[in-house]
């Protein structure tokens, strides 16, 4: 299992006192609330964090060399050695009547020299090495199953003898204070048997039978019995499956309900009219779109003409072309004689859309304005009278744009860009500026089908999956900081060809804490010493908006070669003439992050290069992230990728993984099956019931209503 945690909807006896249960002292049960554990539905719901099985364990005669094993049997005396350099070491053995393994910790000697006493008896887990005939494992992780005879709590049988026996053993997670109380996996085992034998898990259900019918899940009481003491691992599999669905049916009801609230609301306004500036729009562009652009105008244009609320998530990799699908929305808008904001998470980004949408609008007659927080005051108060007349049909800026004052004459549309930089509230904000706007919600970031479902599955999703013909492969490749000399040479010739670059650092000024080249330290030493030849710029997120905005002009302009800065270079920044994208220190960035920045180059016609220099001793490797930037390009497999080695919660950031996060049994990544069923029967029964009224579903609304009823209150918000 992942992780430990609670899960369940647990009536009667759930709500007895764990100091009920026989052999649960005052500090036991001290222990115990300190881990939370409260109650016969906390204790039950203190789920194992992984499994012992008979079946997955070898002797000791049978290891074979190079192999990952578990071996479980009792600790030999353990010695305390120093070796030839005077670094100490821990050895022990380890027998189980076949023979016997040796142990061998080479850090924190002093620490195993007390852990373990003689006869304890262990399951150890590691890569097997054969030394003179002799079984070893270096460094192995280990458990230990019972102290010394293992005859404790009255008798119980050892856990050795349940391995014999065939048993399947849990391990369950330990806290501080659980070790201080001397509550080990074996102690809980005892005090969870014992609550289960004296109160059954008799619990009321929180899924109808209908369902546990049709998709063959166990009832909630024998799913209980199976987690902690499973019979075969065919039962432990099938608790496992009924804990992982019901999280994951509960998790995608609250998505069918909430898409069922926006599917009614259909006061949203019609965009009847098309023509004027949408077929003017597509007549002046200088380029053809692609098939996936326009299927994704089609789509938004459905919703913007239904009647209904548009709440649509589009997304594509970088460089597929959102902005312009966004652009024609905007233009349908105008053509309704509605207004439009677009919405985005940075200065830069926004300056950026702003360039890139008025340089299509204007010709077309449409007029769009800028706002950000730190605009003139002249400047922003001629912004909030036109937009407030109606004389501006495109708002383009930051969280500036949801701001008491800010006031539009007829709001249609809220195109929200990078929409996970927001918060919920943020985004409801602008949704506010009008009664019932159409919102398209975008993202660069490729988001996993597992995850889009998980997290976005209220919402329509539109994906741009192929990239505008023409445009040259990105050469990526990974260097060693010590190669920076080289990487260089290499910048200065491409810009020698009247090319440009970027050079990205992973912070503005030096850290004492971390050994890493500052963008300002960087750019010094690169203006002063490295590349004194070569004009060239520094722009980062604390600089001024003026100082920003100048820096990007000039190197828009070609008035400089190359533009070091940080991360805010990520999205928005989009100069064709660039070719050379250097990311320093790319050990630091996540897969999505550097793809972003990868992305910066590449847009025009020419070749482009991306250098991921990273750190550590020279002789080291630099680790599967990197490798996988170098095998591929797709954004969706490196967000998988990602997501796989970061989890779901890192990928997307605090905001947007809640519901991925709160889960305690199932993983959205691993479990897609069981969530592709789950929101079967999730989205089936709220389109026969959306109430949920009917007798038979009242359990499931009484849950729905304990667990995610607040949640629910902010079901108008993308």
């Amino acid at each position: 299992m992942r992780k430990a945690g609670k899960s369940g909807a647990l009536n009667d006896p759930g709500g007895i006192a764990v100091t009920e249960v026989k052999g649960v002292g005052p500090r036991k049960a001290g222990a115990l609330r300190q881990a939370g554990i409260e109650t016969l539905a906390d204790l039950y719901g203190y789920f194992p964090r992984r499994y012992l099985d008979r079946r997955t364990v070898k002797s000791i005669a049978a290891l074979i060399d190079g192999e990952q094993v578990t071996v479980v049997g009792a600790v030999g005396r353990g010695t305390r050695e120093t070796g030839a350099k005077g670094r100490s070491r821990f050895r022990a053995k380890l027998s189980d009547g076949s023979g016997a393994l040796e142990l061998v910790w080479f850090r924190n000697a002093a620490y195993f020299s007390g852990a373990f006493r003689e006869g304890d008896t262990l399951a150890v887990h590691g890569k097997v090495s054969f030394f003179g005939g002799v079984p070893q494992m270096q460094h192995p992780e280990y458990e230990r199953l019972n102290r010394g005879s293992g005859r404790e709590n009255g008798g119980e049988t050892d856990d050795l003898d349940l391995f014999h026996t065939g048993a399947i053993v849990p391990l369950y997670p330990s806290t501080r204070s659980m070790k201080t109380a001397a509550l080990s996996s074996r102690v809980l085992r005892s005090i969870i048997r014992e609550a289960m034998s004296t109160f059954p898990p008799r619990f009321g259900e929180n899924l109808p039978d209908t369902l546990l019918r049709r998709y063959g899940l166990l009832s909630l009481g024998e799913a209980y019995r199976m987690i902690h003491f499973p019979d075969s691992p065919e039962m432990l599999e099938k608790a496992l499956y009924r804990f992982k669905w019901t999280e994951l049916f509960y998790a995608q009801l609250f998505f069918a309900l909430r898409r069922a609230s926006l599917g009614q609301r259909t006061g949203a306004v019609r965009f009847e009219r098309s023509g004027r500036y949408t077929e003017a729009l597509y007549e002046t562009l200088p380029f053809s779109m692609t098939d996936a652009q326009k299927e994704a105008v089609r789509e938004i244009y459905r919703d913007l003409r239904s009647g209904r609320r548009m709440n649509r998530l589009l997304q594509g990799d970088v460089g597929s072309g959102k902005t312009l699908v966004a652009m024609f929305a905007m233009a349908l808008a105008a053509d309704n004689d509605l207004q439009a904001a677009f919405m985005a998470p940075t200065e830069i980004l926004a300056f950026q859309h702003y360039l890139s949408l008025r340089k299509f609008t204007e010709p077309l007659g449409l007029k769009t304005g800028f706002l950000t927080g730190n605009r003139r005051k002249k400047e922003r108060l001629e912004t909030l009278r036109l937009l407030k007349e109606g004389r501006l049909d495109i708002l383009v800026g930051t969280h500036a744009i949801i701001e008491e004052g800010v006031r539009f004459r007829s709001l249609g549309l809220a195109v929200i860009d990078e929409q996970h930089r927001f918060g919920v509230l943020q985004r409801k904000a602008l949704q506010e500026k009008a009664d019932t706007p159409h919102v398209l919600l975008m993202t660069a970031t490729p988001i996993p089908r597992t995850l889009t479902m998980g997290v976005f599955g209220d919402l329509d999703v539109t994906v741009i999956d192929r990239l505008p013909g023409g445009r040259q492969g990105i050469v990526t490749r990974l260097c060693h900081e010590s190669e920076n000399a080289k990487v260089l040479d290499f910048l200065r010739q491409e810009v020698r060809k009247g090319r440009q670059a970027y050079i990205v650092f992973p912070l503005v000024e030096e850290s004492e804490k971390m050994d890493l080249l500052a963008a300002t330290e960087g750019f010094r030493r690169l203006r002063s010493e490295l590349l004194p030849d070569l004009r060239m710029e520094l722009i980062h997120g604390r600089m001024p908006s003026a100082e920003k905005e100048r820096v990007m002009n000039a190197f828009r302009s070609k008035d400089a070669d190359l533009l070091v800065g940080t991360t805010v270079v990520e999205v928005g920044v989009d100069v064709p003439n660039a070719t050379v994208m250097v990311i320093r220190h790319a050990e630091r960035f996540g897969l999505s992050q550097l793809h972003q920045l990868r992305g910066r180059v590449g847009r025009g016609e020419h070749r482009s290069f991306c250098f991921l220099l990273y750190g550590g001793s020279p002789g080291s490797g630099p680790g599967e992230r990197l490798r996988a930037m170098e095998r591929t390009a797709d954004g969706f497999r490196l967000s998988e990728i990602d997501a796989t080695m970061r989890g779901a919660g890192n990928v997307l950031g605090t905001e947007q993984s809640g519901m991925v996060t709160g889960l305690k049994v199932a993983d959205i990544d691993r479990d897609f099956d069981i969530m592709a069923s789950a929101r079967r029967a999730a989205f089936e029964l709220v389109g026969h019931d959306v109430a949920l009224a009917e007798p038979c579903n009242a359990m499931v609304r009484e849950y729905y209503l304990k667990h995610y009823h607040e949640k629910f209150s902010l079901a108008d918000i993308a």
